[in-house]
């Protein structure tokens, strides 16, 4: 690593007062240094442009049309290779707690679990995003904020039917297990207690243990551990903190039981990940 960076750079894009906001992809973007949004989740849409977007230690070619996901706290990049054209549309999730729709949470809510998809019709997408984007900032009245969320809710249908996407959020438990993991993700601190969780959650461990399992097959403690692993990854991967300081981000008292936890969901330890997949990375 070149410069010595000892957390991941947090990049806001939106105004204090701000809690949407629409625009056409910027043209000179390029490459861009690894960081994440903490505040909102980021819709990307490419209609032209090549080169790679990594999100945390993933990397997806551009092959447009294509949508990206950016989930809060996800680490991402961009390596591109030529022009690119599209549309990008960032909310809080002060946003939608808001709105009054309950079908445009229960569908954003799908698109939660998604990094990248390719299409292969992508007209009604591209002709969405341009209303959101004419439509954010130019209407300020009383029935603006319905405006808006019509048109938001049109694009993320318009994603889920173009994109194939399933994953049905009506039933409880599933509503449990995503209220779960967006606990997980807005939370500052680790917690490596799914008791604790669940108090948050107004529920028994038992029961969001049994949520989880209904809705993907794992434990709560199973889903914490692998979000632990995640960010342990983010940590060793974009920043230059010792492995000790890694341990200690997490909330682990002792850096040996932090090496073996990382290396029983890892097989590997944090060292020789770092090692490994800087070397890939470059």
């Amino acid at each position: 690593m070149k410069n010595h960076q000892f957390s991941i750079e947090v990049k806001n894009k939106l105004k204090e007062n701000q809690y949407i906001k629409a625009e056409e992809f910027k043209k000179e973007i390029r490459t861009t240094t690894p960081h994440k949004h903490s505040q909102y989740f980021e819709i990307i849409y490419l209609s032209a442009g090549s080169g790679y977007h990594w999100i945390d230690e993933e990397k997806y070619p551009i092959e447009p049309p294509v949508l990206f996901f950016v989930n809060r706290n996800q680490t991402h990049h961009w390596e591109i290779t030529s022009e690119p054209e599209g549309y990008v549309v960032i909310f809080k999730q002060s946003f939608t707690q808001e709105s009054k729709d309950e079908m445009l949470k229960q569908l954003l809510l799908q698109l939660w679990h998604a990094n990248c998809v390719y299409l292969k019709n992508a007209i009604g997408i591209a002709n969405v995003f341009k209303s959101l984007c004419d439509t954010i900032g130019l209407r300020n009245s009383f029935y603006s904020r319905h405006i808006i969320d019509g048109l938001l809710k049109a694009l993320v249908a318009e994603i889920l039917q173009e994109g194939n996407l399933q994953f049905h959020y009506k039933k409880p438990y599933i509503q449990l297990y995503v209220h779960y993991t967006d606990l997980l993700h807005t939370q500052n601190n680790f917690f490596k207690n799914v008791s604790y969780y669940a108090r948050q959650l107004n529920t028994s461990q038992q029961n969001l243990n049994m949520a989880c399992r209904k809705a993907i097959g794992q434990s709560a403690g199973e889903i914490l551990d692998n979000f632990i692993i995640d960010e342990a990854k983010r940590l060793l991967l974009y920043t230059d903190n010792q492995i000790s300081e890694v341990a200690y981000k997490l909330n682990f008292k002792d850096p040996s039981y932090f090496i073996k936890f990382f290396k029983k969901y890892n097989l590997s330890t944090p060292e020789a990940f770092r090692k490994g997949r800087f070397q890939n990375y470059h």
